[in-house]
């Protein structure tokens, strides 16, 4: 039984009186104990949307229309608000993309970690610091004791990162969420910030939601892929088979648009046109109208989801470009 299933996902957000849009449009997925899973796609394709939806956290005017989210065969749907609360930040952590917007300016670290473990663990304040203090270590962060009372605007935007990392870690979480956790860093720092999440989740035996864009990420640190657009999963499986002979033709225009495919000297390739907004989406595949493979059948029916590929027309060979 996997750790958790999502199943059929829907997310819908009221447009007007009587009308609504869909940013999730049935997502399916399971994740194991321990396992690593990359989300990829554009911006707007709903990862985010379904990172909140796992942590109960949509706000109104939007909702989870249909679905089912199941931890540990308990429907994360169904628990009451303080229910939700004994899960989320407990047994599964988030780590956002900005630690400026994570972390309260006004407080201490020390003090927003204590925090975090009194919401979930009775424990004192001497021991609250000593794990405080340990997880900070755990994390690289050089001389934790003084760390504690630093503010955040005193660190940089590494150490930043690394405090909502040790804040993600405090309650021995079985799954972490990290959605685009190395977008506000230096490109250097970026490759340390994953490296640790990859050490931390492998030695904790924690499972990884790992949100993101780049696809050169996911190869380095994730088991197995889903790729979204427009609100659907359009491939999902092993993620070196994804990379390595992608099925569908925006998974393929993704790897093809990576600098590191682009000869020295050309213009990095680009899919043409734009992700469609969740209010003007077309018909059929959403897919369709930045496809050079699509044909009548795909403007008019929805593909779905077969071998691993939600795609009329899927790639059979590596060489095959979209």
């Amino acid at each position: 039984m996997p750790m958790l299933e999502v199943q059929d996902l829907h997310v819908a957000f009221q447009q007007g009186r009587k009308s609504e849009v869909e940013a999730l449009r049935g997502v399916d997925l399971t994740l194991e104990k321990g396992e690593r899973l990359g989300v990829v796609g554009e911006s707007g394709a709903g990862k985010s949307m379904l990172a909140f939806a796992i942590l109960n956290l949509i706000a109104e005017p939007g909702r989870v229309s249909q679905g089912r989210i199941m931890f540990h065969d308990r429907n994360l749907l169904d628990l009451s608000e303080r229910d939700i609360r004994a899960v989320r930040g407990n047994r599964i952590s988030m780590i956002f993309q900005d630690p400026m917007v994570t972390l309260n300016p006004v407080l201490s670290i020390g003090t927003q970690m204590m925090e975090t473990l009194r919401a979930h663990r009775r424990i004192s304040g001497a021991e609250a610091r000593a794990l405080c203090i340990a997880k900070l270590r755990e994390v690289a962060i050089p001389s934790p004791e003084s760390r504690l009372d630093a503010y955040p605007h005193e660190l940089s935007g590494g150490l930043r990162q690394r405090v909502v990392i040790a804040i993600a870690l405090l309650t021995d979480p079985e799954l972490i969420i990290a959605d685009e956790p190395t977008t506000a860093l230096d490109v250097t720092i970026q490759a340390e910030i994953m490296a640790l999440i990859l050490k931390l989740c492998r030695e904790n035996d924690v499972a990884l939601i790992l949100i993101t864009h780049d696809l050169g990420v996911v190869a380095e640190v994730t088991q197995r892929l889903m790729i979204m657009y427009a609100g659907k999963c359009v491939e999902t499986g092993a993620t070196g088979a994804i990379i390595n002979a992608p099925h569908h033709p925006y998974s393929a225009g993704l790897l093809r648009a990576l600098p590191q495919n682009a000869a020295r000297g050309t213009r990095l390739y680009q899919i043409p046109g734009a992700m469609p907004p969740i209010t003007a989406l077309p018909t059929g595949c959403a897919y369709h109208p930045r496809c050079a493979r699509a044909t009548a059948l795909c403007k008019a029916e929805i593909p779905p989801l077969e071998n691993g590929a939600a795609c009329f027309h899927p790639l059979t060979a590596p060489e095959e470009v979209p």
